[in-house]
């Protein structure tokens, strides 16, 4: 496994356990078809949220929400769906991204943790 994958699973772990603090039950972690890829799957009473996690040093040269483009919201959606048509839930489905901003990477103390929810339509 590269670094950047585990740098990547760092940062979904963290997120993940992020998640579970604010009382979210993790559903699934990597979840994948041949659309695509969603980070992390969880739910509350309310939600089904597809959370696309983003690892980033800083925020220097663009948030990390940035990096989550048209053609990736699109691309989440179709995988968003196939999920669905698998899993038929009666919770409202959305799209959260979680930013984390670690400068040292895995050695960061404190890694800064944003929740966007709802965060495309």
């Amino acid at each position: 496994m590269g670094r950047s994958n585990l740098l990547g699973g760092w940062g979904e772990a963290l997120a993940a356990e992020y998640l579970r603090k604010k009382r979210w039950e993790v559903v699934a972690q990597g979840w994948r078809c041949r659309f695509g890829e969603i980070d992390l799957i969880v739910k509350n009473k309310k939600y089904l949220a597809f959370v696309e996690v983003k690892l980033r040093k800083s925020d220097r040269f663009a948030s990390a929400m940035e990096y989550v483009d048209r053609r990736k919201q699109d691309k989440l959606r179709i995988t968003a769906s196939m999920y669905l048509s698998q899993n038929p839930t009666s919770l409202q489905p959305r799209f959260d991204v979680i930013e984390i901003y670690a400068p040292a990477g895995m050695d960061t103390p404190k890694p800064e943790i944003i929740h966007l929810e709802d965060a495309f339509q």
